[in-house]
């Protein structure tokens, strides 16, 4: 196969999964939003992590909801906890990897807030102890995964919400959780503004 003739079915391969996808997370992702909405305007955050391309979207999350999306309106609160690298390096060092978002969730979160974990795998020990961390501060976790769920997806308890891209390729479950992303971030200016189409 050529490299246009390979770009060309990359770009199908993608397209592909995302409307194999919908099913799966449509109504996830509905239920997703709803929450996310109730923790913003009952005075709480959304925490975000992720390693690599998915801290990249942890960060990608926040920022749209700290500035804006589409429609102009007030900043709502998001925290990346991939970002300050004073803490990522301290708690790394200090208490092992795996540590470095579950000790920011403890330190920073309470009652009413929401997690947004994002784990290709599902199996990231970090994003598990997020998760863990979340639930013991009484948490609600929204979590974003791929190739089945993972530890994190076992874990989730009936409050929670999966968003679990049904692929087993990183590179489309990634695509994916990017459309993901910016289909919650719609979606709460939809319910937040009373947007109707």
């Amino acid at each position: 196969m050529d490299l246009i003739s390979r770009i060309g079915q990359h770009f199908t391969d993608s397209a592909q999964a995302k409307l194999d996808a919908i099913e799966a997370l449509a109504a996830p992702l509905a239920h997703a939003v709803e929450l996310m909405v109730g923790a913003l305007v009952g005075n709480g955050k959304i925490l975000a992590c992720g390693n690599g391309g998915s801290a990249a979207d942890a960060q990608h999350f926040a920022a749209e909801l700290v500035g804006r999306f589409e429609t102009e309106r007030q900043g709502l609160a998001a925290i990346a906890l991939t970002t300050d690298s004073s803490i990522l390096t301290a708690v790394s060092n200090d208490y092992g990897y795996e540590a470095v978002f579950g000790r920011q969730v403890r330190a920073l979160s309470q009652p009413g807030d929401l997690l947004l974990a994002i784990s290709t795998s599902g199996n990231s020990p970090s994003i598990v102890e997020a998760v863990r961390a979340a639930h013991d501060n009484e948490l609600r976790v929204v979590a974003l995964t791929g190739k089945g769920g993972g530890e994190v997806g076992r874990m989730l308890r009936e409050a929670d919400v999966h968003l679990c891209v049904p692929s087993e390729r990183t590179a489309r479950i990634q695509e994916i959780h990017l459309l993901v992303i910016h289909c919650l971030c719609a979606g709460i200016d939809d319910l937040l503004l009373g947007v109707e189409e």
